[in-house]
């Protein structure tokens, strides 16, 4: 203990004596450099000492911490703290001597009746009757929906037999009472190729696309002329032979259009295709 309140005094004067010369260097350098009167340089002197006398001492005489304790400090300060074990209850000792359980008792059997004894026998429940469901009102137009279904029934007759499929009927694009087929109508004047003037833009009549143009070529349909001098015949069989666009004559009026349009007139899809954006 004495040794290190020996060398913490000694620092002290050491670091004090330090900083007293550093204060009567700066005194003197005031005097003969600076220009200062003797009370400034000396009360700056002073200064420097008293600030370098504390700064000194501060630094150097301090005592310094014990390797590892701040460590050890800080591993003690975050260890959890375990719950001292509370003592386990004292179990009581098992008996030598083991314990009976009572037999169960036994079931009551059924009196049996004896076999001369004839007496009023208890007949089976009847069974009770399923409740009748009554249909509900009639819906409008379940009875047209139940006459398109038809009567047909199956039976054990057709069985390993394959029933003929009926090709699916199309409609009836030009109301002629003749659903659209291949041998209907008359053939209408085609042509192997375009005019010399070129084929006319097809695509300006509403209903046909570059896709159904296409077709139109392949049958020898090129010009508004040709469309537009077709009679009903002819439109029949060509909504006939429009294959995946059977009906589009009718249904769109390629004659109408194609008549204005022969004419040097416009409508207003053909406008539309003029001016672009359209296909």
């Amino acid at each position: 203990m004495s040794n290190s309140t020996n060398g913490t005094s000694g620092c002290a004067v050491q670091s004090w004596s330090l900083a007293a010369l550093v204060g009567l260097f700066t005194t003197v350098l005031l005097l003969a450099l600076g220009g200062e009167g003797i009370i400034a340089s000396l009360f700056l002197g002073g200064l420097v000492f008293a600030l370098l006398g504390g700064l000194f001492s501060w630094l150097f005489c301090a005592p310094l911490p014990e390797m590892g304790a701040a460590a050890r400090d800080a591993a003690q300060a975050s260890a959890p703290v375990v719950p001292a074990a509370e003592p386990a209850a004292e179990t009581p000792p098992r008996s030598a001597t083991p314990i009976e359980t009572p037999a169960p008792a036994e079931s009551a059997s059924a009196p049996v009746a004896p076999a001369g004894d004839t007496g009023p026998s208890t007949a089976p429940a009847p069974a009770q009757a399923e409740p009748v469901i009554k249909p509900s009102a009639a819906l409008p137009g379940q009875a047209e929906l139940a006459e398109r279904k038809g009567t047909w029934r199956y039976s054990a007759e057709d069985a390993g037999t394959e029933a003929a499929s009926e090709p699916a009927s199309e409609a009836d694009y030009d109301k002629d009472g003749v659903v659209e087929g291949s041998d209907e109508g008359t053939k209408p004047q085609l042509l192997t190729g375009p005019r010399p003037e070129g084929a006319d833009d097809l695509k300006h009549i509403k209903g046909i696309g570059p896709k159904l143009e296409s077709l139109c070529h392949s049958l020898g349909i090129y010009h508004f002329d040709q469309i537009a001098s077709w009679t009903e015949d002819e439109v029949a069989w060509v909504n006939a032979n429009l294959d995946g666009f059977k009906g589009r004559v009718s249904r769109d009026e390629w004659v109408a259009q194609a008549r204005l349009l022969a004419g040097g007139g416009e409508t207003e899809f053909s406008k539309r295709v003029d001016k672009g954006g359209v296909y």
